[in-house]
């Protein structure tokens, strides 16, 4: 059974930001009879049904468990009836990049053992709370190693990746969240100046590692230095190598 999609990191994954104005990707839905919606349920965070009836403001959904709900109109959010079955690994390709169908879609991922999902350049993970080795073994970090961004499945290292070779990027993590900042841009509204490309100028570079406790930062963190270290060399001093000395620290 998957662990309750009630995550704290709906608002980030559903907003972008551009030149001080947020912008939301949700499209305006006439909501009529026979829509299929999300409607806000306690024990689910979100269910889905379809609209029976409208009196004024208010629809009465018949959802997919048989139960009749009330609510108000501005409260449902339309469905993705053309999302596919699996879901998809970057979610700007969903139709309605609202909450409950950011949810829905980590929700199938996880399912089918996919814990990493793209937002455009955000990586999203969900903590499988299990051990996933062929994901971080030495043949996962050849595939990645300078890999345009996109080309492969959503990874932890083609962020990592990325940050070395090319962008000024911040990454974050709730349950978990990796996404970058970019020059002069933050979710928070707080400008950051980027910093330019770590190997093309040589100045250093950031990755922002946050969430919840139990997301998974430490061991996210973990993998990212993994994989620079990988990147970086692997030149043994004093009998240890530069990845062996990095993970030690």
């Amino acid at each position: 059974m998957s662990p309750p999609l009630v995550y704290p990191f709906g608002v980030i994954v559903r907003i972008y930001f551009r030149d001080g104005v947020y912008l939301s990707k949700a499209t305006a839905v006439n909501i009529v009879v026979g829509t299929h919606v999300w409607v806000e349920d306690t024990t689910e965070a979100w269910i889905d049904g379809q609209v029976t009836q409208i009196k004024g403001q208010e629809a009465e959904i018949k959802t997919t468990d048989g139960k009749t709900v009330v609510a108000n109109i501005s409260k449902l959010y339309p469905m993705d009836l053309e999302a596919p079955a699996g879901g998809v690994d970057d979610m700007t390709k969903l139709s309605y990049l609202h909450e409950p169908g950011v949810l829905q879609n980590l929700r199938i991922r996880y399912e089918l053992n996919e814990i990493y999902t793209y937002t455009g350049n955000i990586l999203i993970a969900i903590n499988p709370f299990q051990k996933l080795p062929h994901l971080y073994d030495a043949h996962m970090m050849q595939q990645y190693k300078g890999a345009p961004f996109g080309e492969l499945s959503p990874h932890v290292f083609a962020i990592a990746d990325t940050s070395y070779r090319l962008l000024p990027i911040y990454v974050t993590a709730s349950n978990i969240i990796l996404f970058p900042w970019t020059r002069g841009c933050s979710p928070c509204g707080c400008m950051f100046n980027g910093v330019r490309a770590m190997m093309h100028e040589g100045k250093s570079n950031s990755i922002l590692v946050s969430g919840e406790s139990g997301a998974g930062k430490t061991e996210t963190t973990k993998m990212l230095m993994r994989f620079l270290a990988y990147r970086g060399g692997r030149k043994a001093t004093e009998g240890r190598t530069v990845e062996q000395q990095v993970l030690e620290v």
